[in-house]
């Protein structure tokens, strides 16, 4: 059953940032998925690299025992401890130039408190509007799920593993030193990412957990390796089962018309992270 759980007054609120479209991340990027010339468009943001602008900057006193921002401030106090990047709609409307002067608007769409097998959890969406050269590049929806605390170890329940055959794939080792650059690419410093003793200990995984958008940045890679340059013009995607650094997984494609689906595949076989690109080219 799913209910506003009285954060009414949070749907609608908006705040704006601005930034610059600099090198530098991207080539970070570029670095981190081992690329010497990657496949995207030069002098463009890559399709998905406005992640790595308008990167959190809250004081090192306001950082929470989990590694994030504590709560209240823009969003809703949620009280429950354990917070993820469960999915997302992005809309790339139009390129975004490196040393482009961006503004993203941030809005609160909804905030929906559910109650299930997994226990108590609140699911917030927030749109994101990033313009650059003051026109509209892109429209993004994420949604962050917010659970429970741990009670114990916990191990992913058991999946089918995923049918189908991908023409295309690649397999990846989420090692520590991968997911520990992706963090520090986006400034991100969510414990479970990099330190061992609290994903075990403290939220009961057997391991380093990858993360949602390194997963997804990963997806979008994999594509363009096989078509350089595209003009990506939607990506979808949704977390369905965490990944860990105690094996490695794999990146898996399928064309269609106008696009591909992609997932992560565990080890288990099961699909983690689904996702559809629909592009020209």
């Amino acid at each position: 059953m799913a209910q506003d759980g009285g954060y009414g007054d949070w749907i609608g609120r908006s705040e704006t940032r601005a930034e610059i479209a600099c090198a530098a991340p991207l080539e970070g990027l570029a670095a981190l998925l081992d690329h010497e010339t990657p496949p995207w468009a030069e002098g463009l943001v890559p399709p998905l690299g406005h992640w790595l602008y308008f990167l959190p900057r809250a004081p090192q006193s306001q950082i929470d025992v989990d590694g994030h921002p504590k709560r209240g401030g823009f969003t809703p106090p949620i009280p429950l401890p354990r917070r993820m990047w469960a999915g997302g709609r992005v809309d790339l409307v139009a390129p975004i130039r490196v040393g482009a002067p961006m503004e993203r608007r941030t809005t609160i769409l909804s905030v929906t408190e559910k109650t299930g097998g997994s226990g108590r959890m609140v699911f917030l969406t927030l749109r994101q509007e990033v313009f650059a050269d003051g026109v509209l590049a892109v429209d993004e929806e994420q949604d962050i799920v917010y659970r429970e605390a741990a009670s114990g170890p916990q191990a992913p329940p058991p999946a089918e593993p995923d049918p189908r055959r991908p023409e295309r794939e690649r397999r990846i080792e989420a090692d520590p030193a991968a997911l520990f650059r992706f963090s520090a690419l986006t400034f991100n410093a969510h414990r479970i990412h990099y330190d061992r003793d609290y994903a075990r200990d403290v939220e009961g995984y057997p391991g380093l957990v990858a993360h949602g958008p390194y997963q997804a940045m990963l997806l979008m890679d994999h594509f363009l390796r096989g078509t350089p340059r595209a003009q990506v013009r939607r990506f979808e995607f949704r977390a369905r089962r965490p990944l860990f650094d105690v094996a490695p997984f794999d990146l898996c494609l399928l064309r269609g018309a106008g696009g591909a689906d992609l997932w992560t595949r565990g080890p288990d076989g099961a699909a983690a992270m689904t996702a559809r690109v629909e592009a020209l080219g």
